[in-house]
């Protein structure tokens, strides 16, 4: 099974190792047929601190880090 990959930016890199990335996505509402945008936010493991927050970063599913990380950056 193909990992997912999801593009988002960096809002927070408080912790070691570790970033808080946010993901948009956008979809016509069935009804009302208006584009909407939804964001989530997903941990994710980046080595050496070398990102800050603002960065657009490609992120990577992968097998569980810790409690909630699940994912890593690939970019």
């Amino acid at each position: 099974m193909p990992k997912r990959i999801l593009q988002g930016i960096v809002i927070s890199t408080l912790n070691e190792n570790t970033l808080t990335v946010s993901v948009e996505r956008r979809f016509k509402h069935p009804v009302l047929k208006k584009t909407i945008r939804r964001s989530k936010k997903y941990r994710a493991h980046g080595d050496n601190n070398a990102y800050k927050s603002g960065d657009v970063v490609k992120i990577r599913e992968t097998a569980p880090i810790s409690k909630t990380k699940r994912w890593e950056v690939i970019d």
